[in-house]
């Protein structure tokens, strides 16, 4: 399955598993994991909030 993983990710995770996540950090930065944290609060903030939101208005509204 290694086709599947773009080869930035396997670089990475390569890092993550022989030095660990602190030289991780210090090698690719804090803009990776501030990325990370934007990435998943953007998608929880629509999944659970935003998509329920406007189904129930929706719903109600009729």
């Amino acid at each position: 399955m290694k086709f599947l993983k773009p080869k930035w990710a396997i670089e990475w995770w390569e890092i993550i598993k022989t030095e660990g996540v602190k030289a991780f950090i210090k090698k690719k930065g804090w803009k990776f994991l501030i990325a990370f944290i934007l990435f998943y609060f953007v998608r929880d903030v629509t999944l659970y909030i935003i998509i329920p939101y406007l189904i129930v208005n929706k719903v109600v509204g009729c």
